[in-house]
């Protein structure tokens, strides 16, 4: 070859590699957050001689795995594990106390959607009245908002009005979330006066009925669910019709005790979510965005949450869930593949909690657990206080593990709030399966261990928290004594580990077990988008997930 030719030959290559690099994305096209209610960080591995090529192994092989992700406050709850994901902060900062919560200067309660100056749109009375109002911070939905001057679409869609609203954040163009009484998805005027057509359209196909037929049965055949309890145990609760909680189970009857309220606790519920999430990118164009920005897409699958309450961790019903939800997923990225394109999109996947086993299960294998029932320690509790201070009901509630004092008698009596405090502490000190009792007004100074300090003190609202927090013993949890199914809330690792899998544009593949918390997602997204934190953020980019430039 000569040198003119090796000059042109040189210049040629020269310029593909510059139309290669003038071609490579910026952004992302679209970003996808996946949040798996109630999936503990082992369930990414438990069932994983089943799982497919496609889904949480591909999330796995082909994506940045964060394997020590841990909740950085308690309760664990999921309206608090929506908000820390999408905000990067904890209940201390972005105000979402629990699912519920008191508004301690008035006694108020408060669900952590309700926004009584809003109406349903596509459904009526209070399933409708929902929004962001209660969310006290900005999400890194809002965050991409304000870097492309509002021309990003984001949409938040869950079963749970508070899984498809918190983490799409108050500037969001839409959240949905499923009306158990009809079936159909719909919204609030926060956001719209009317449906879309595309969502109409859904609705009015009633998908929800087609997977009703298909009824539930176990994918592989039942004595090869080796990593489960029996079918039929103590442990479980029936569905309304159903005389035992055993497969097979057939929907179309089911619906006629339960309604369409069913779909939200089978696996099926986790499918219909994401092909409304299908629509959704479909019809509104999402990852297709004329503008050039990139768009934003907050799923959360709810199914897995209701499923676990309802049959606890240990059953062939979860592991069916999990089993079917693999398959979602690996259809789900396929989908994005074909329609946004494989490298356009960024997408994680983590949880807003874990779960504990049922403690009669636990009990009954010879270990430590038990149950804090809080009506009958509420009883007792008020009737001691009102036995020294003479005022009845001085306790309003022990919600959240926490004690909430009814602010109106103490004032009224002018009663010494240290005193009451004190009082109340010691009492419950004795109550069986507690282990810690810690003043929210001396927590900094309290004798625990200072991990478990450093979450009492993030998760704790004085607005919208109570003056006392409880921490049970390892396995015990809130509720009846033999009480069915399972529970979160705690700080302990079965509630508390959870996944959190990047996978795509900007993220790096590979893994790290350095400890992670739930508050540093928010920002690794942020650092992939380049754009500004939320404004609430406490959490760290994980510096290994994100792909060098």
């Amino acid at each position: 070859m000569n040198s003119k030719s090796t000059v042109i030959t040189a210049l040629c290559c020269l310029f593909s590699f510059a139309l290669l690099a003038s071609e490579k994305l910026e952004k992302p096209k679209l970003v996808v957050g996946l949040v798996v209610d109630q999936m503990r960080w082992d369930y990414l591995y438990r069932y994983a001689d089943r799982y497919s090529e496609d889904g949480f192994k591909r999330l796995l092989n082909e994506g940045f795995s964060s394997e020590n992700t841990l909740i950085d406050y308690v309760p664990t709850y999921t309206a608090i594990g929506h908000s820390t994901i999408y905000t990067g902060s904890v209940p201390a900062i972005h105000g979402i106390a629990g699912n519920d919560f008191i508004i301690q200067a008035t006694g108020q309660n408060m669900y952590c959607t309700q926004d009584d100056s809003v109406q349903g749109v596509g459904g009526e009375g209070k399933v409708g009245q929902q929004s962001p109002k209660n969310l006290l911070v900005s999400t890194i939905t809002d965050q991409l908002k304000l870097a492309t001057n509002f021309q990003s679409k984001v949409i938040g869609i869950a079963i749970k009005d508070r899984g498809g609203i918190l983490p799409a954040g108050h500037f969001a163009n839409a959240a949905y979330w499923l009306d158990g009484k009809t079936g159909d998805w719909i919204t609030s005027t926060y956001y719209m006066k009317d449906l879309p057509k595309w969502v109409k359209g859904f609705n009015k196909e009633k998908i929800v009925d087609t997977y009703y037929k298909q009824g539930w049965n176990t994918l592989y055949p039942m004595d090869t669910y080796t990593l489960s309890t029996a079918d039929d145990n103590a442990y479980e609760e029936t569905f309304k019709g159903e005389k035992k909680p055993t497969f097979p189970r057939d929907l179309v009857k089911l619906k006629k005790e339960n309604g369409y309220e069913l779909i939200k606790s089978i696996p099926q519920g986790n499918t219909i979510t994401l092909d409304f999430a299908k629509r959704a990118i479909e019809s509104e164009q999402l990852g297709n965005n004329p503008l050039n920005v990139t768009d934003f897409l907050a799923v959360s699958l709810s199914s897995t949450d209701y499923v676990g309450h309802q049959f606890a961790i240990n059953s062939i019903e979860i592991e069916d869930t999990y089993l079917r939800l693999d398959r979602d997923i690996a259809d789900f990225l396929t989908y994005l593949d074909q329609t946004v394109g494989k490298g356009n999109y960024t997408l994680f996947l983590s949880a807003d909690h874990g779960a504990a086993h049922n403690p009669k299960f636990f009990a009954d294998q010879k270990g430590n657990a038990g149950y804090f029932d809080t009506k009958v320690i509420r009883k007792d509790l008020n009737e001691k206080l009102a036995m020294k201070f003479g005022v009845a009901d001085l306790v309003r509630s022990l919600s959240n593990y926490q004690v909430h004092f009814n602010y109106d008698a103490i004032e009224t009596n002018d009663l010494d709030e240290d005193d009451l405090i004190s009082t109340t502490i010691k009492v419950l000190k004795k109550v069986e399966g507690v282990a810690f009792v810690v003043d929210m007004n001396e927590a900094a100074e309290s004798a625990v261990p200072q991990m478990l300090r450093e979450r009492i003190i993030n998760g704790y609202n004085y607005k919208r928290s109570g003056a006392i927090q409880i921490i049970l013993e390892p396995q015990w949890f809130s509720g009846a004594k033999d009480g069915k199914g399972t529970t979160h809330g705690s700080w302990n690792s079965y509630d508390a580990h959870i996944p959190a899998v990047f996978l795509g544009w900007g993220v790096k593949p590979g893994k790290t077990t350095r400890q992670t918390h739930m508050t540093d997602i928010a920002p690794t997204i942020a650092q992939i988008l380049k754009i500004e934190f939320p404004n609430g953020n406490i959490g760290t980019p994980i510096q290994e997930a994100i792909e060098q430039e």
